[in-house]
């Protein structure tokens, strides 16, 4: 099983901080984290930090220090009551492994962590580097060592880091991918190919980021699309074809079947669902990032909440032509949100409310009932469909990938901290772009929490209602 870690920017700092004071000596953190548990893949997401004081410590020199572990007491008893994992951290100087010492404390330590919490899910310890790397491995319950995959820190910029055994090597590029590592440099590339993505929406944006992620040679794609090609979908759907349409062909199957012809080794998964499904939230909680390409409020919130939850970097497109039906235009627009967990959130950028969510969800689930309260005045209309047009999908989705990039290789002259929202107005001859704003209120508060029953909080995932 692959296993990974994941903490926010704000994490990494507070570790910065505390790990290396200016009196050189050695300290310790505990996170407290949810989790992702997939099949194949396991991941750690920081919750909470607790941070332990300098003066609880008998020993602080630095290259060792020793702790009162019945500091752990109340941590154990959360771990074990939500099955959260505990993640041991200190910090090294110009020393980028574990020591003898470490070895030992692990094996001293973990074994009373999975007695006290009663589940084989797996704890971990990790070092963070002085010069702001993060790398870790699982302990056992029989005191044995495996490395973490990677540990992910999302923010404005998206890093990630491994073990130094297997960072320092060479990354092997495979002809096909010379261009995108000659442009954004081997480490890039090899970090493209590890990415596992999900876009959600494969019509109008989402087909052309599909194509665009997979040229880039990203490592996996996860597509989620319940609909099929219809006649009035070709103009605006990539690799879409009129016998796709006779046939009534899954969207997912066409994308699918597109990226596999590249012969660029994207591995490919498809779900030919809406993203109101136990095991679509389940696959979409084991990628790195979230590409949103649909219009429906209730799915945007969905998806900023599943973000907030397992701290996945969360990529929003919207696109809006507003045109009479005869040949008139009053504006062409399209944005692009990027959303960090623990950041600002869609609702409080101000595009939706929960009341929107709320009729756009009845409007999904009980039409009938939704068009009563409509026309009774007890709700407020959600989306409508409007037009839209190849190009102004592309561009948008191009702006999209292109932010994605700029995170993974920070290449611009300006922080990406001042690019949370990315406007372009065709026209108005408008290109603009403004920083992240204050945290949500409503969705700050779930970060890190990973698996919970029913997912996310909503009733509508229940184990019971979905079977």
């Amino acid at each position: 099983m692959t296993v990974t870690l994941t903490m926010t920017e704000n994490n990494h700092e507070m570790l910065m901080q505390h790990l290396f004071p200016d009196d050189g000596c050695e300290a310790v953190a505990i996170a407290l984290c949810g989790r992702a548990a997939g099949v194949d893949i396991h991941r750690l997401l920081v919750r909470r930090l607790e941070l332990v004081p300098y003066s609880a410590c008998s020993v602080r020199h630095p290259d060792r220090v020793t702790w009162p572990t019945d500091l752990l007491v109340p941590l154990l008893a959360e771990a074990a009551k939500h099955d959260w994992a505990l993640v041991k951290i200190h910090g090294h100087r110009n020393y980028d492994q574990f020591s003898d010492v470490d070895d030992e404390s692990d094996r001293q330590l973990f074994p009373s962590i999975y007695s006290w919490t009663d589940s084989a899910s797996p704890h971990a310890s990790a070092i963070v580097m002085d010069d702001g790397r993060v790398f870790g491995r699982v302990v056992n319950e029989d005191g044995t060592f495996c490395d973490l995959d990677k540990v992910n820190v999302i923010g404005d910029d998206i890093r990630s880091y491994q073990t130094p055994s297997r960072a320092h090597k060479t990354p092997l590029v495979q002809e096909f991918g010379r261009r995108v590592a000659q442009t954004f440099g081997g480490g890039t590339y090899q970090r493209l190919r590890e990415l596992r993505i999900a876009v959600i929406g494969c019509s109008g944006t989402g087909s052309p980021v599909i194509e665009q992620l997979a040229r880039n040679c990203v490592g996996t794609l996860v597509l989620v699309d319940p609909d099929h090609v219809e006649e009035k979908n070709l103009n605006r759907i990539v690799n879409a074809t009129m016998d796709d349409a006779r046939q009534s062909a899954a969207k997912v199957d066409v994308a699918e079947r597109a990226v596999n012809s590249m012969g660029l080794g994207t591995i490919v998964k498809v779900f030919a669902k809406t993203i109101f499904d136990r095991d679509v939230i389940r696959e979409i909680s084991l990628c790195d990032v979230i590409f949103g390409c649909m219009d429906t409020i209730d799915g945007r919130y969905l998806l900023n909440k599943l973000a907030s939850f397992y701290m996945i970097p969360y990529l929003d497109l919207g696109v809006k032509i507003e045109a009479d039906g005869k040949g008139s235009v009053d504006q062409v627009c399209g944005t692009v949100h990027y959303l960090k967990p623990g950041g600002s959130s869609l609702m409080s950028r101000n595009l939706f409310n929960l009341e929107q969510v709320r009729a756009a969800g009845l409007q999904r689930t009980d039409p009938e009932q939704y068009k009563k309260l409509l026309s009774e005045g007890y709700i407020r209309g959600g989306n409508e469909d409007r037009p839209a047009v190849v190009q102004l999908n592309s561009l948008i989705a191009s702006l999209a990938v292109s932010e994605l990039l700029a995170r993974v290789h920070p290449y611009r002259i300006d922080p990406n901290g001042d690019y949370a929202i990315n406007r372009i107005s065709l026209s108005h001859g408008i290109f603009d772009h403004e920083p992240d704003g204050a945290p949500c209120t409503i969705l700050s508060r779930h970060v890190g929490r990973g698996d919970v029953e029913p997912p996310l909080d909503w009733a509508e995932l229940s184990e019971e209602r979905s079977t």
